[in-house]
This record gives C-alpha cells, sequence and structure tokens, in this order.
C-alpha cells in the first residue's frame, strides 16, 4: 500500500460506504473521500419500497451510520457533489462544481438509474422509486390517492404494489410479460406470485404495454397497448433501470452493462467497481454477471478494499437476494438462468412454504425458499459442494 494515499469512492452507497469502511478495517490510514449525488447521509435502499412506503419507518432509520462515525473512521464526505468525468492519466475525478479529486485509487459504486416512460412521464402524479427522495414522495401522492397503477411487475413494481395494496388502495400491476417475475425466476414460480397479489386484490394486466399516460397535466390513467384504459392517480414507473455509467463514457474506462471489470473487480489499473454498477466474471458460475441487490453491494464493497489494500482475489459469491411481498418473504440464493429448470424440492406451493431447486445444464445453480427461511439456510450448502 506504500503507493496508496487517497482513494476516492464515487457512490455513497451501500457498495461505496461498505468499501469505505472495510478499508479502514484493513488498515489503510491514508485519505477516503466518498462522493454522492444526494445530500442524505448514506442509506439502505431495501426498506424503501417495503417499510418506508408505508410508513412503517421514518427516514432517519434508513441511514448506514451518523456524522460522528464518519469523523471517528476519517471519511470525508462530499455530499450533493455530481462526478462528471474521469481523467485516468491525471487520476482525478472531475464534479459538476467543477471541483477536481485526486486519487491514487479510484471505487466507482455509482449504482444505477430507474428507466422512465418516453410519453407522459412529465405528468404529476408520476413516479419512480430509486431514492429515498422519490419514496418520500410517493408516500405522500399515495396518502392522497384512491387508485395506483404500478407499470412493471419485477421485484421493485411487486414489491411497491403490494405496500400500495395494504394501505388500502385500488392497484393495477402493469407489465409486458404475460407472468410477475418471470424473468426472476421462471413462468410457475413466478404464476405463484402473480396469485398472491391476485389473492390480495391487486388486479393484474399482464401480457401487454403501455401505449400511453393519460391526463393534462395530472396523470388520471394508462391506455394499454389492446386499446383498454386503467384508472390512476398515481402511477409507479418500475419497469428497469440502467447502470449510472454516462459520466464515464469519454474516460477510457471500459462499459458494457455496467463498468466492465475482471475476476478481482479491476476495471483498469487502479479503478475498481461495486455494487449494481459492476459487471465482472463471477468464476464460480463460469459467467459474466451484473447483480442489483443489496447482498452483493456489501459483498463486493468488502472484496475490493481487500483488493485494493492486498493480494487481489477473485471475487466468487454465491448471489443472495430476497423480496417481501404481503406475507410472503421469498429468499434465494444463486443465479437464475432463463432456461433452468425450477422443481420444488420441500414443501407445497398451495401453502406458499417451499423450497425450490434450480438447475442449468445439470447442476444445481440456485436455490429459493418462500417462508421457509431455515430450511433454505441448509439448501444453500448444497450449492457449495464441489
Amino acid at each position: 500500500m506504500t503507493d496508496i494515499g487517497r482513494v476516492v469512492v464515487v457512490g455513497a452507497s451501500a457498495a461505496g460506504l461498505t468499501t469505505a469502511e472495510a478499508l479502514r478495517r484493513e488498515g489503510f490510514a491514508g485519505l477516503i473521500t466518498l462522493v454522492g449525488d444526494e445530500l442524505h447521509l448514506p442509506y439502505d435502499r431495501p426498506p424503501l419500497s417495503k417499510q418506508v412506503l408505508l410508513g412503517k419507518w421514518e427516514p432517519e432509520r434508513t441511514s448506514f451510520r451518523d456524522d460522528a462515525t464518519y469523523q471517528r473512521l476519517e471519511i470525508g464526505l462530499r455530499l450533493g457533489a455530481t462526478a462528471t468525468g474521469v481523467d485516468l492519466d491525471a487520476r482525478t475525478v472531475s464534479l459538476a462544481s467543477g471541483d477536481r479529486v485526486p486519487y491514487d485509487r479510484l471505487v466507482i459504486a455509482t449504482g444505477v438509474r430507474p428507466l422512465r416512460l418516453r410519453q407522459g412521464h412529465e405528468l404529476r402524479g408520476v413516479h419512480v422509486l430509486r431514492t429515498l427522495d422519490d419514496t418520500l414522495a410517493l408516500r405522500a401522492a399515495l396518502a392522497g390517492s384512491t387508485s395506483v397503477a404500478v407499470v412493471g411487475a419485477g421485484f421493485l413494481g411487486s414489491e411497491a404494489a403490494a405496500a400500495a395494496r395494504t394501505l388500502g388502495k385500488e392497484v393495477t400491476l402493469v407489465d409486458l410479460v404475460p407472468v410477475p417475475l418471470s424473468r426472476q425466476f421462471g413462468d410457475e414460480l413466478g404464476g405463484w406470485i402473480g396469485d398472491l397479489h391476485r389473492d390480495h386484490g391487486v388486479t393484474l394486466r399482464t401480457g401487454v404495454g403501455v401505449r400511453k399516460l393519460l391526463g393534462d397535466e395530472a396523470v388520471t390513467g394508462l391506455e394499454l397497448a389492446d386499446g383498454t384504459t386503467v384508472t390512476a392517480d398515481v402511477v409507479l414507473v418500475a419497469i428497469g433501470s440502467k447502470p449510472a455509467t454516462d459520466w464515464l463514457a469519454a474516460s477510457g474506462v471500459p462499459l458494457d452493462d455496467g463498468v466492465l471489470c475482471d475476476t478481482t473487480c479491476e476495471a483498469v489499473p487502479g479503478v475498481y467497481a461495486a455494487g449494481d454498477v459492476a459487471r465482472w466474471h463471477n468464476e464460480r458460475f463460469g459467467v459474466s454477471m451484473r447483480v442489483e441487490h443489496r447482498m452483493n453491494a456489501t459483498e463486493q464493497g468488502m472484496a475490493v478494499a481487500k483488493n485494493i489494500t492486498g493480494d487481489p482475489k477473485p471475487f466468487t459469491p454465491i448471489p443472495y437476494f430476497w423480496t417481501d411481498q404481503f406475507d410472503a418473504r421469498i429468499q434465494a440464493y444463486g443465479i437464475f438462468p432463463p432456461d433452468a429448470k425450477m422443481t420444488v424440492a420441500q414443501g407445497d406451493p398451495t401453502t406458499r412454504k417451499l423450497i425450490a431447486h434450480y438447475h442449468h445444464d445439470g447442476d444445481l445453480v440456485g436455490v429459493l425458499g418462500w417462508n421457509m427461511p431455515r430450511e433454505l439456510r441448509a439448501a444453500r450448502a448444497l450449492l457449495t459442494r464441489d
């Protein structure tokens, strides 16, 4: 570490903060600067679409650390600062303010940006859900709403639809894909999630896209591709996201659906990536992956810190993620290729308690638990067998 005096982390996220804290644990005594474009202290995102949206948590509860912790760890915060570029030769990060922040090692942890609909997104009552401010705006809108449309039946959309329905709103969940979460878990399990929503009173309009948003100044609903309409005074657009890499376009940092890294999460000499924005080759599964899940942000941040301060080692996690919807907690380990074969290994789908195995090319690559956390921990061990 003799040549490392300054580490700059761009992205005051779970991955960014974890990297900074792990650097201190690994004995790094140099300058650490954590750059974030929001004004909030780094906070946890998974509760936004659940506890915060439901009003069970207030915003401050999502903060990872208080001011005193950053002072004690001597982590310099540059909040409300947007990174606009990187000069790899000069080893500096440019900020929108005009400042240039020098680094010896750079960690990119800028996460993702939500996608938006092309037409009508500017109408009052149309929301995305990525930041704490997004969540508070949506929570306030829901308080005065009667009918809600959620466009996108992935993790975020399904969770938000469940939260809105729990708040007593009339909820319609819309997606071009016929089965909710089928991209993530396949048609059969996705169908069971769809049934869960129907049983709780959510109207599903799947297998049909959105033609346009309706309304003049404020949204009044959706027109779908089949010509039918959905009434809504609040619309959440949850159609996916893209890596927040626009600021790196002219930098020379390799980009390909994220920051393209080697097995150690290094993109170019001295530049690393962690969290949702990082794409790397996971030797455990033999695939290139970019993982938009909370635990990966933590694990990857710790791995990057170790690789900066010690002998670099490949990052080979078994991805873990979960989703909470109504009374269902669905947890999963591993990877879930689109053509994987799913079998129920334990439990019964009719009781909504089960363990599912996913096989791909003859290998067990993923395990999933629906309201069976203890059994899922045991099933995870199957993925570590040689």
